[in-house]
């Protein structure tokens, strides 16, 4: 399902690069697939839209048929601008002030609290007047670094599961309504077990809040980098957590929902990223790539050592090179060390892959760089979706207070 080369520098051309592309399809086919992987679960997925934001994209998504999953105020306000009910949302803060809480409760939407002190704030304030879910802290190190895993000890997500008898004490002291508890391990989880032992940790809690609706894994599903990669399989998940669900229903003679916060796997796969060639640099070395862009536009690799295919689209045929693909940001942004890409000249336009999660959304205007545009593929259409920034945007906010 992957858009051509030819698609990709029609579209570029049109465009100019840096370019972020993302493909409708390619969206609904993931949701398609785990909608089917859990097909006889009593389901629901919140698209983690800190992924990507755009507001195309939440379109986009409530369309599939999706809710959504929100980290900051501003995300939950961007949903409900675009016609997600609040019962749609769920809104996970980490960190911030008690007013965010306060002024999500006021929108309406799901609250999900990761500490104790508020915790016990909201139930001296609000009683078990407003319904909320706990996110825990399962101690179950995912994700295979810390940078991308949220559930171990050291993390600063989550409430610890060893503080047990502190939230129990707070929820019968204030009449605290606990609709749901929630946990979140990390990214880019192959091991399905790692699921099914947090669901194992979240059952035994639940026994504990005869008032709980939902169950939230949170998410973390993996998807393939690069040829050879192992993903994780969605269809025995949603087979096992079925299973499991079953039993815990009947011996408690009531349904339970499952709740899942994907993000990654929903956009990334779609996302491609385009740039020009702009120099061939040859050391003593190594031979450089550099290209219109850096780290102020895709910082995954430089960030996470995050891996991203990346091919030359306007020579995809011809002999290989090795070279190592690096930014114009005055920073060391290398985006990938000695890989095979054929070979290049400047001016070519390469593209990285898997660039549909955590690209533009974690850009910036670093080095007083221009943020590039956005386009979204659909029905074999190309609609810009973002303009480029602009010299002006760069000044916006700015007060000149000297002469």
């Amino acid at each position: 399902m992957e858009l051509s080369h030819e698609q990709l520098l029609g579209i570029a051309h049109q465009y100019g690069t840096p370019l972020y592309i993302y493909h409708a399809e390619q969206i609904a086919s993931q949701y398609n697939r785990l909608q089917n992987a859990f097909k006889g679960v009593n389901a629901r997925f919140f698209y983690a839209c800190k992924a990507l934001t755009n507001i195309n994209i939440l379109k986009l998504m409530k369309n599939l048929g999706t809710d959504l999953d929100c980290v900051s105020i501003n995300e939950v306000k961007l949903g409900l601008a675009v016609g997600f009910k609040p019962r749609q949302i769920m809104f996970t803060p980490n960190s911030v002030a008690f007013t965010e809480l306060e002024e999500g409760k006021r929108l309406g939407v799901n609250i999900n609290i990761d500490n104790i002190s508020f915790l016990e704030r909201f139930g001296n304030k609000y009683g078990g007047s407003y319904p909320v879910s706990i996110r825990l802290n399962p101690h179950i190190m995912a994700g295979g670094n810390y940078k991308i895993s949220t559930g171990h000890v050291d993390s600063k997500f989550g409430i610890s599961i060893h503080q047990m008898r502190h939230i129990e004490r707070i929820v019968q002291s204030t009449g605290l309504h606990v609709k749901g508890l929630h946990l979140h391990t990390g990214s880019e989880i192959k091991d399905i077990n790692i699921f099914l032992n947090g669901l194992d940790v979240m059952l035994d809690i639940a026994r504990h809040f005869p008032q709980v609706e939902f169950l939230d894994l949170g998410s973390g599903f993996k998807v393939p980098y690069k040829d050879g990669d192992d993903s994780t399989d969605v269809e025995l998940l949603g087979q096992k957590v079925g299973e499991a669900f079953a039993k815990y229903d009947k011996e408690m003679g009531k349904k339970h929902q499952i709740w899942f916060e994907p993000g990654k796997f929903l956009v990334s796969e779609s996302g491609y990223f385009v740039v020009k060639a702009n120099l061939i640099k040859q050391t003593t070395a190594t031979v450089f790539i550099g290209v219109d862009s850096g780290f102020n536009h895709l910082i995954r690799p430089m960030f996470y050592e995050a891996y991203h295919r990346v091919e030359n689209i306007s020579r995809p045929e011809g002999d290989e090179r090795i070279y190592t693909v690096v930014g114009n940001i005055c920073e060391t942004d290398t985006f990938a060390w000695d890989r095979k890409i054929v070979e290049t000249h400047e001016g070519d336009l390469l593209c990285f892959y898997n660039a549909g999660a955590y690209g533009f959304e974690m850009s910036s205007n670093f080095n007083s760089r221009l943020r590039p545009a956005e386009v979204l593929v659909m029905d074999g259409k190309a609609q810009l979706i973002r303009k480029r920034d602009e010299y002006e945007d760069l000044l916006r906010g700015q007060i000149s207070v000297l002469q």
